[in-house]
């Protein structure tokens, strides 16, 4: 554990559901158990409790189902949220909410002023001073630019070449400045480079992993939360000197989406270099 405390912002699955499809995981044949799922969002939130972070609460919304998936509410940088600008019209509705949240806990809301897709913390993470942006399939590499003038650091852009890992956060995990996971099929040639040539320790995630989407993962100091099933990465972070915790979020899964994708880190990443230069 860090001397810090977490600060993280989910939102209870009250009214999760697999309303549409809008990623290669979601089937409207395939629905989720609303009771299965709550019981899992229960004790995915008890396991981040136990490792010493707040939870913080953002309420659910009839007719939103993919509410629940924070990660995509923003980018977090000090006390600015830039917000995020869904590609998909079925979660266009969520920014709104989440803007009014942030504005009523202290945060400064920012815009991309583009209308170019942009997906927030699911497709923007920090690994020391820079901050690494995913595009293709959920958002787009025109708002980088923008992107870059807000939080004042250099932006890489990394395209996402595999559908089924349309997020950033889906296939690439900073664990500490400098030491990263990731899945390189899901990238094109030239995003593999850019990591490989910025990214001091890459750890390769077996496709057998990050298809239960252990790349997808909350890491709070020395301890990395994902989802249950994943024993090879377990046993690679604990070489590496990480604690890893595995949470059955079988019902998420269904609609694409695992431990960190149900979480917004307030305070920064954990693999932000600057979380420890703030006030």
């Amino acid at each position: 554990m860090t001397g810090r405390q977490a600060r993280l912002l989910m939102c209870p699955p009250d009214h999760y559901g697999i309303e549409y499809e809008i990623n290669p995981w979601m089937s409207r044949a395939c629905e989720s158990h609303h009771g299965k799922a709550t019981i899992q969002w229960l004790q995915l939130r008890q396991i981040f409790e136990q490792l010493g972070a707040t939870i913080e609460l953002v309420d659910p919304v009839p007719g939103l189902p993919d509410m629940v998936f924070t990660a995509n509410a923003g980018l977090v940088f000090h006390d600015r949220i830039v917000s995020s600008r869904f590609r998909h019209v079925e979660r266009q509705g969520e920014s709104a909410h989440f803007e009014s949240w942030f504005t009523a806990h202290g945060f400064n809301v920012a815009s991309l002023a583009t209308p170019a897709p942009f997906e927030g913390a699911g497709d923007a993470l920090f690994c020391g001073d820079i901050l690494f942006a995913g595009y293709l399939h959920r958002s787009d590499i025109r708002a980088h630019t923008k992107l870059a003038h807000i939080v004042g650091c250099q932006v890489l852009g990394l395209e996402l070449v595999d559908p089924r890992f349309y997020h950033l956060d889906t296939c690439f995990c900073p664990l500490a400045p400098g030491v990263a996971l990731y899945f390189p099929e899901a990238f094109d040639d030239y995003g593999r480079r850019v990591l490989q040539a910025h990214i001091r320790t890459l750890i390769e995630v077996a496709e057998e992993d990050a298809v239960r989407f252990g790349c997808n993962a909350v890491v709070i100091g020395s301890d990395v939360v994902f989802n249950a099933g994943c024993d090879h990465l377990a046993e690679q972070l604990s070489v590496l000197g990480f604690r890893a915790h595995q949470a059955d979020l079988s019902e998420f899964l269904k609609a694409g989406g695992a431990a960190k994708c149900l979480t917004l880190r307030l305070d920064g990443e954990e693999a932000a270099i600057w979380k420890s230069l703030a006030a």
